[in-house]
C-alpha cells in the first residue's frame, strides 16, 4: 500500500472512531479500568469536612495548624491488543471482513487508552508472532498501531492462540489489560489462556459472522478453508449436512465459553451483522456494576 493511501485510510479511520471514543466509550473505559490504587500527591490545609484520618501529623506539628494528605489515583495502565491476523479473518458476509471490524475495535481501544494517558501496544499473530509493537504512550504511537493494523500482510494463514498467549506471557512481566481479538477458531489454547488470565486482565473479543453458523441452502457448492486452502464439495440443501454443521459450530462455541468460564475471564461477542458498539458498551457497564 502506498504511503499516501495508507495515511488517508488511517485519517479516515481516526475520524470515524473519534466520536465513539470521545462521546461514548471513553467514560466506560475509565470507569472500569481505574488504575492500580491511590498514591500520595501533596498536602494542603485542613478544611471543614475533611476526613481527620487524612491529617498529616508531621506537617501539622511543623506549622502548628492541621494539614491533610491528598491522594490521587495511580492511573497509568498498559493495554495490549492481541489481534488475530490469520486467514479466517479475511472472511465476511456482511459487507465487512472480520479483519475490518478487528481493526476498528483496536482503533477505538487504542485511542481510549491514549485519551486516558495509558500505554498501548499490539501483538499481531497467525500461527506465529507476526508483529510486536511494544506499549508506549501518546497519539503518534496509537496512530502507528493503527497504521500497522491497516497495512499489515501476514506471512502465514493458520491460527495459534496458544502461541500468541505464550508470547504475551513471555514479553509482558507487568500486569496489563489484554484484549484478545479473534474468531477463536482454534483449539489447544486452554492452558495458555488460564496462565495469561492469572497474570493479566484478559478480555476476549469474539468476532462472529452469521454465515459461519448457518449454511445457506444453495445446493452443491465448493467450500475453501481460508487457512489451509483445502477445498470440499458440500450439498448445502441436505438436511443432515446443515444439522451436522450447526452442531459442529455449536460445539466450538460451547468449548470456547467453557474455557473462559473455567479461567474466570470475560468475553465480548461481536456479531458482524449488528453494530459493535452496543455489546462493547453493555459489557463495560455490566463489568463496572459488578466491580
Amino acid at each position: 500500500m502506498e504511503t499516501k493511501e495508507l495515511l488517508k485510510k488511517v485519517r479516515q479511520l481516526e475520524l470515524r472512531t473519534r466520536g465513539l471514543v470521545n462521546q461514548v466509550f471513553s467514560g466506560e473505559y475509565h470507569s472500569v479500568f481505574k488504575g492500580r490504587g491511590m498514591a500520595f500527591s501533596e498536602v494542603r490545609e485542613y478544611q471543614l469536612g475533611d476526613d481527620v484520618r487524612l491529617i498529616d501529623w508531621n506537617v501539622t506539628a511543623r506549622f502548628d495548624h492541621p494539614f491533610v494528605k491528598i491522594f490521587e489515583e495511580e492511573r497509568e495502565l498498559t493495554v495490549m491488543l492481541l489481534v488475530d491476523m490469520s486467514g479466517s479473518q479475511f472472511f465476511g458476509s456482511q459487507g465487512q471482513l472480520k479483519r475490518d471490524i478487528a481493526v476498528e475495535l483496536s482503533t477505538i481501544l487504542a485511542f481510549s487508552a491514549m485519551k486516558n494517558n495509558d500505554k498501548v501496544g499490539a501483538i499481531l499473530f497467525s500461527d506465529q508472532i507476526e508483529k510486536f509493537v511494544p506499549p508506549r504512550k501518546g497519539r503518534s504511537h496509537a496512530l502507528r498501531i493503527v497504521r500497522e493494523l491497516i497495512s499489515f500482510e501476514p506471512r502465514r494463514s493458520l491460527t495459534s492462540l496458544k502461541t500468541a498467549l505464550e508470547y504475551l506471557n513471555h514479553v509482558l512481566k507487568k500486569r496489563s489489560i489484554v484484549f484478545l481479538i479473534s474468531d477463536f477458531m482454534d483449539s489447544g489454547y486452554e492452558t495458555a489462556l488460564r496462565i495469561a488470565g492469572k497474570r493479566h486482565d484478559v478480555i476476549g473479543v469474539i468476532l462472529l459472522d452469521p454465515r459461519e453458523h448457518e449454511l445457506p441452502r444453495v445446493g452443491l457448492i465448493t467450500f475453501r478453508d481460508a487457512e489451509t486452502g483445502t477445498q470440499q464439495w458440500v450439498d448445502t440443501s441436505a438436511v443432515h449436512v446443515a444439522t451436522a454443521y450447526r452442531a459442529y459450530r455449536q460445539s466450538i462455541e460451547t468449548e470456547r465459553r467453557s474455557m473462559f468460564i473455567k479461567a474466570k475471564l470475560d468475553g465480548i461477542e461481536i456479531r458482524l451483522d449488528q453494530p459493535y458498539m452496543k455489546p462493547l458498551i453493555d459489557f463495560f457497564r455490566l463489568r463496572e456494576r459488578r466491580w
